[in-house]
């Protein structure tokens, strides 16, 4: 029993109740031997530690060393491949940007965090520009996981805002035994690209410590399409006690950027200047019967942007630069505890301010010397929940919880969910859920730009959800289905002005999105496994960047000192306008190789859209035909 629940970890790639580990050899018999797998443990979907099969919400989970073998820079591209219903944009060969003509958006279900209807989470905390609402993907590089768990669905009850359509939680990285390990990463490929990456890593009796630093930098495949960042994490825990520990943590990313506007119309100057940073302390407790933390969070952002000009339209120079400060900080406590057998308790509390100040600084121009004010405000909300788990017998559990959130200006919000988990014979898992999900209006909506509206109330949505998934083989051949039915109601949308001319946000748009994702994966032997997962989506009112169909097939080649990968991946229907109507289909297929030459270096190669597609994810901006990286990783 031990080997087989185990041995699911070697069995996956992605999937609702486990991780894929790559190791070989002696490293991967002594996996087999653990009791317990790692990555079966999620923190996601409840706050505290709990065996995933317990859950009536979906988790997918990629671990430290699915990470690594993508050999990437951003976290972005492996969770499009390897995480079913959830799609991210990209426009060139390595860099997101933000304003105009951005990519990084991220979208599950047809849910948007560029809409701030998806949170990103690093180690449970809130990540998003505190003016505009919406995750800052450059800021999401691989240097920070140690794993990335995305529950696909509502996780309002637990996170509030945002959180509408599902979550991304990444967690940090760290140690899990004595001894000091350096990573060198660097690596140099097409179009004058450089990656490089160098962490630390530190655990001596109770103290630990993580440090890394990136450069990363490209001059893109189209003119005046540079790409430069500089990121840094630093990470320090003690344990207090064998039940208490503490941690603090900052993380900060900078990165300079140019917008060169759609290939039919190229603008000129439109340059970015954009530092985001993070911090942390927590306080946690882990008892036999109960565990619970305390942690506090500030994250910051400082934005200088050029929206430069387009010359072909007879414009001429921009007079004014767009400036911005946005914070945000919070207090979360919470504590889970079991009363008795087979269940389980979590009282939480959350309290957050963010916003932030906007304004034109004119550089020339009759305005030369001063400024204009867009927005300085802040908002708080204030929040109690209760998740509620009980075993009901050994092949049921029944999961309840509820939030009460209150905005400082919106109001208060209500936000239920329920579910059921089923654990059947021959190691087969069915689950049921009803979850809400909302958002608050964010400030950008309600005082920012015509068409600003600051009377806008929040969003609020239904997912319904079936699950089914089972092992075979001894754990070796995994597979499970979701069906899902999204049904949401007063979505901020911009329309004609009921009331005058112009144009006003409102809260008049619904959701009505249907669909299912399945996934498999088989562990043919020691050396080769394969993985599959496939999503459809069906949209009544379609949105860009949520493709109806998503496949994704891939396979892994371990033996000695090589290690080798490869994947297809499959979109169509991927809409990059809506209005007109225009969409794409593509396929792309990627390859990847590493060479351990010493005990102390690996040689590794990449290459991507190695079949040279012509598409586009943001419409007017093509992506780059085949690309390779390659590089070393020095282990000392």
């Amino acid at each position: 029993m031990k080997r087989r629940f185990t041995s699911v970890l070697l069995a996956l790639g992605v999937f609702p109740f486990a991780g894929q580990a790559q190791e070989t050899g002696n490293v991967q018999d002594s996996l087999l031997r653990k009791t317990y797998a790692l990555d079966e443990v999620v923190v996601t979907g409840t706050r505290n530690e709990t065996d995933v099969r317990h859950l009536s919400q979906t988790v997918s989970i990629l671990n430290r060393n699915k990470i690594e073998q993508t050999m990437q820079p951003s976290l972005l591209p492996v969770l499009t491949e390897q995480v079913p219903g959830l799609f991210t944009t990209s426009r060139g060969v390595m860099g997101y940007g933000v304003s105009n003509g951005a990519a990084g958006g991220i979208s599950l279900r047809g849910l948007s965090g560029g809409s701030a209807r998806l949170m990103v989470l690093i180690d449970g905390h809130p990540q998003y520009a505190g003016i505009f609402g919406h995750p800052i993907s450059d800021a999401y590089q691989t240097l920070l996981a140690d794993k990335v768990e995305v529950l696909r669905g509502p996780a309002s009850v637990l996170y509030g805002s945002n959180a509408m359509g599902g979550v991304i939680n990444i967690v940090t990285r760290k140690m899990q035994e004595d001894g000091v390990h350096t990573n060198l990463h660097t690596g140099y490929g097409s179009y004058n690209t450089l990656e490089t990456e160098l962490t630390n890593r530190i655990r001596k009796g109770r103290f630990s410590s993580v440090l890394s630093g990136s450069y990363n930098r490209t001059d893109g495949h189209r003119e005046n399409m540079p790409f430069e960042q500089y990121g840094g994490y630093a990470k320090l825990g003690y344990e207090l006690t064998d039940n208490w520990n503490t941690y603090a943590d900052v993380n900060v990313t900078h990165f300079n950027a140019t917008y060169p506007g759609p290939v039919s119309a190229p603008l000129l100057e439109g340059d970015q200047r954009i530092t985001r940073g993070v911090t942390s302390f927590a306080l946690a407790n882990h008892y036999e019967r109960t565990s619970g933390a305390l942690s506090f969070f500030y994250n910051w952002g400082d934005h200088w942007i050029n929206d430069g000009y387009t010359p072909s339209a007879g414009e001429t120079p921009q007079d004014g630069r767009f400036n911005s400060f946005d914070n945000m900080m919070g207090v979360s406590l919470y504590q889970s505890t079991q009363f008795f057998k087979g269940n389980r308790i979590t009282l939480g509390f959350d309290w957050f301010r963010y916003g932030g100040e906007a304004w034109t600084e004119y550089v020339k121009g009759e305005k030369a010397g001063t400024r204009n004010d867009l927005v300085n405000k802040h908002e708080n909300e204030i929040a109690g929940y209760a998740d509620f788990r009980q075993d009901v017998s050994s092949w049921l559990t029944f999961n309840a919880g509820l939030r009460i959130d209150h905005h400082s200006r919106v109001g208060t919000e209500w936000v239920p969910q329920a579910g059921l988990a089923f654990h059947l014979p021959r190691n087969m898992e069915l689950k049921a859920s009803a979850t809400k999900g909302f958002r608050y209006p964010i400030l950008r909506e309600m005082y920012m730009f015509p068409p600003q509206n600051p009377d806008l109330k929040p969003e609020s949505m239904w997912n319904y959800e079936l699950a089914f998934s089972q092992r075979l083989l001894n754990g070796r051949l995994s597979y499970g289905v979701n069906l899902f039915y999204i049904d949401g109601k007063n979505l901020i949308l911009t329309l004609p002005n009921p009331n005058g001319s112009g144009r006003l946000n409102q809260n008049s748009g619904k959701i009505n999105n249907t669909g299912f994702e399945v996934q498999a994966a088989y562990r043919i032997d020691n050396r080769w496994s394969v993985d599959a997962n496939y999503s459809f989506l069906h949209m009544e009112n379609p949105v860009v960047a949520a493709p109806e169909h998503k496949l994704y097939t891939g396979a892994t080649f371990s033996k000695g000192c090589w290690n080798v990968s490869t994947g297809l991946q499959y979109i169509a229907g991927l809409y990059t306008s809506t209005a007109p109507d225009v969409t794409e289909d593509f396929v792309l297929w990627n390859l990847r190789a590493s060479f351990r030459a010493v005990r102390w270096l690996d040689i590794w190669a990449r290459g991507e859209n190695l079949l040279a597609q012509k598409y586009e994810i943001n419409a007017g901006y093509p992506m780059p035909r085949a690309t390779v990286m390659a590089g070393l990783n020095i282990n000392f």
